[in-house]
């Protein structure tokens, strides 16, 4: 298998991705998209051939790009653009997990500091502010009062970039001091860990404390349904206990694109990268089998 690895930063998570391909004999290409060109009809980067590529990029604006430009090319690529698009922005997130009636907070979309203040009030206090776009817990505000509603909105709308002028407002979930973290291939969990902190924010990129963590069924039909909503791949799929630990009762509360690994490498029994590895084995047979099949009709 011929694989390209999209990145802009080789990170733990992508060494161990790289270390499970290379042991397996595959054929790696390694594209840092800082340093290509994509054209409307072809690109300086090596993808003649590939049977895969795998969006590793840190950066979300080169993701949807480099992953946009691929699939016009008729590269096979994953995670798919579509999926892209839908996991890195928090409001079309929140949208494709509400249509597909996966329980999800309550949010609110709001364009100017008066709506959104309005849309902070009814919420009641505390309510979450968050950027549509971002990661790691960063720019996330759990907003106690009106006075620093105020002062949070008026930062935010005259920090100047168009995405800080859309105010996503959510209800607080006040969850039992961590919230779940699932790797899924095409809905099927992979590995699963909680992330505990004293602070509201419990990311693994906060200093969260990682566990490994039993999906039952509940978790594991929502983790499959959300995966649908966003039309699949590998995805990092973040649930939160409503009803107090191992309640049984989860809402999801986002699905990310390019996730991370190596936290759960180390927090559970499960060989991460291996499994990562074996789903991309069998996609890119499949894809393989498609086209077959579409060449031969």
């Amino acid at each position: 298998m011929r694989v390209g690895i999209l990145y802009s930063r080789i990170r733990k998570d992508e060494k161990l991705l790289l270390n499970e391909l290379r042991d397996r004999g595959h054929d790696v290409e390694k594209i840092d998209v800082r340093k290509e060109r994509f054209g409307l009809e072809s690109t300086t980067a090596a993808v003649d051939d590939l049977d895969i590529a795998v969006d590793r990029c840190l950066s979300t604006s080169r993701s949807l790009y480099a992953t946009r430009f691929l699939d016009s090319y008729g590269v096979p690529v994953v995670n798919s653009p579509e999926t892209g698009d839908v996991c890195a922005d928090k409001a079309k997130n929140s949208l494709a997990l509400a249509e597909a009636d996966v329980p999800t907070p309550a949010t609110e979309v709001a364009f100017t500091k008066e709506a959104a203040l309005e849309a902070i009030e009814e919420f009641g206090y505390p309510c979450v502010l968050k950027p549509v776009t971002g990661s790691w817990g960063r720019l996330m505000a759990k907003i106690d009062s009106r006075n620093a509603a105020e002062a949070i909105v008026e930062h935010k709308e005259t920090l100047g970039h168009y995405e800080h002028k859309v105010f996503y407002v959510q209800e607080f979930v006040d969850k039992p001091g961590r919230d779940i973290r699932v790797l899924a291939v095409d809905g099927e969990p992979v590995a699963a860990m909680t992330r505990s902190s004293e602070h509201w924010l419990t990311n693994a990129a906060k200093g969260g404390e990682t566990k490994a963590f039993d999906l039952d069924d509940r978790a594991t039909e929502l983790v499959e349904r959300a995966s649908d909503a966003v039309g699949g791949g590998m995805l990092g799929v973040d649930l939160m206990e409503v009803g107090g630990p191992d309640s049984g009762e989860y809402t999801v509360h986002e699905v990310n694109h390019t996730v991370e690994f190596k936290a759960l490498d180390s927090a559970t029994d499960v060989d991460v990268p291996a499994r990562v590895v074996d789903w991309l084995e069998a996609k890119a047979a499949e894809l393989a089998d498609e086209d077959a099949e579409e060449a031969s009709a």
